[in-house]
């Protein structure tokens, strides 16, 4: 008798599970504070415009392409581009590179985000009067500390990894994205009432054409590629999850929106409230170079201090919440992030979920524990696994999809769920993309990467 077989990797279990489970990988820390800062920098609204215009041009076609390759082998990264390429091991190495990437960005990423969670403490214990333990708790160079909140962070991304794709991602992240929007509104409303929000506002919207360059152009193209989780892997693994009947054209468009959607707002919460911060005393420009200060210094320095002045319940409110949102912005990337390694080990080792997920977790909470105690480490896989093996990653792929497994046999693929796709007008368009123009302005991408670094070495 003939038997159906089964795929026992497990599946989303809606649509909407499916969208909110993917827009959180892309929506992290980058959205709530790179975001932002990226747009102060950079003139504002006219970054936005062409940002909007790169998460269009590079992000989604790639996108499409991931969560293409994901479901039509149902399979990790590694094992997708075996399959694909016929076990070429050349090809399984744009796979591996993905595993890495993913591995060494989530091993600093969880350093951060503890840092989030820290700071809820810091918020607390500032309010309740322990100035000296708020202190030691939102000191950024404690290593114990650092360590038993990166520790923490990894426990509970295993955790929900371990319930599977629907019990655990799946419904982890249908409650975690409403809740981080609901969040990200009220503070947005709150700190519109603030003295300064307006000055902020205005820096905002108002574009200044003035400071649009190559270099301008080029730090959205990558602010756009990050932002979106691309060339890592996660969307392949959350593509192989999907069924046959989703839409991925539509699917990846919701995404790439929702994204977008989360930077804006973000950015409607952090400059205004840096600009709040300023009326309040603080400072936001670097005395020395006028600029901005970076991410970081504003984040757990210069808001916690605003936090600070504001004062009493109102004031730790404002903190808390602002914390527990970035804290619900990581811990929906992390979850992806997680799930890549770890579908490569159940995939090509046939280890059980629970455990596969608890030895990936283990090695890279170890590596989380090192980097606590030596930051220098966070610039440096930042570099090479971020900055260069995003795009990297992301360049691979359009290459191998465009000139090896053919656009053609990614149409076919996307029949299942949308038809006509081969008739409309997506698919010609979206073949150029992924032959031609994504390739070519990722490249430009990682070349002024790469360039700049060794500018810096030199």
């Amino acid at each position: 008798m003939a038997t159906t077989p089964t795929n026992n990797r497990g599946t989303w279990n809606s649509k909407l599970g499916f969208i909110l489970a993917a827009a959180g990988s892309a929506v992290g820390l980058g959205n709530i504070w790179g975001f932002p800062t990226q747009v102060a920098d950079n003139g504002g609204a006219a970054f936005i415009l062409i940002y909007l215009f790169c998460c269009l041009v590079v992000g989604f076609p790639v996108m499409v392409a991931e969560l293409t390759i994901g479901r039509r082998t149902q399979k990790n990264p590694v094992g997708a581009f075996k399959a694909l390429s016929n076990g070429n091991p050349f090809a399984s190495i744009i796979g591996y590179w993905g595993v890495l990437c993913g591995v060494m960005i989530l091993s600093f990423y969880i350093v951060i985000s503890g840092w989030t969670l820290a700071f809820v403490f810091e918020e607390i214990l500032f309010f309740l009067g322990y100035e000296s333990m708020a202190q030691t708790i939102g000191d950024l160079g404690n290593g114990p500390k650092n360590a038993l909140f990166t520790v923490g962070f990894m426990i509970l991304t295993v955790l929900i990894v371990t319930g599977g794709v629907s019990q655990g991602i799946e419904r982890a992240t249908k409650t975690l994205m409403p809740v981080l929007l609901v969040i990200l509104a009220i503070l947005i409303a709150y700190i519109f009432t603030l003295d300064g929000a307006m000055e902020g506002l205005q820096m905002y919207i108002m574009p200044d054409f003035s400071t649009i360059s190559g270099g301008l152009v080029l730090s959205a193209l990558g602010q756009a590629f990050f932002s979106l989780s691309l060339g890592m892997g996660a969307l392949i693994t959350y593509g192989s999850y999907l069924n046959k009947k989703q839409n991925i054209v539509e699917s990846a468009a919701y995404v790439t929106i929702f994204d977008i959607g989360i930077a804006v707002l973000a950015g409607l919460l952090v400059i205004p409230a840096m600009f709040v911060a300023q009326a309040s005393g603080v400072q936001i420009f670097n005395p020395e170079t006028g600029a901005l200060f970076s991410s970081v210094t504003l984040v757990f320095d210069v808001l916690p201090e605003m936090f600070h002045n504001v004062g009493g319940l109102i004031g730790m409110l404002l903190g808390v919440t602002f914390f527990i949102l970035l804290g619900l912005a990581a811990l929906t990337s992390s979850i992806s992030l997680l799930e890549v390694p770890v579908s490569y080990v159940i995939d090509e080792h046939k280890v059980r979920r629970k455990k596969a997920a608890w030895l990936i977790g283990g090695i890279v909470g170890l590596i989380g524990v090192i980097v606590s105690f030596e930051l220098a480490l966070i610039d440096i896989f930042v570099a090479i696994f971020n900055e260069i093996g995003l795009p990297l990653g992301g360049l691979m792929i359009c290459i191998f999809l465009g000139y090896f497994w053919k656009t053609e046999n990614a149409l076919i693929e996307m029949e299942d769920g949308y038809e006509n796709v081969r008739q409309s007008k997506f698919a010609p368009i979206w073949s150029i993309f992924i032959r031609y123009i994504s390739p070519l302005l990722i490249a430009l991408v990682l070349i002024s990467v790469i360039w700049d670094l060794l500018q810096g070495l030199l």
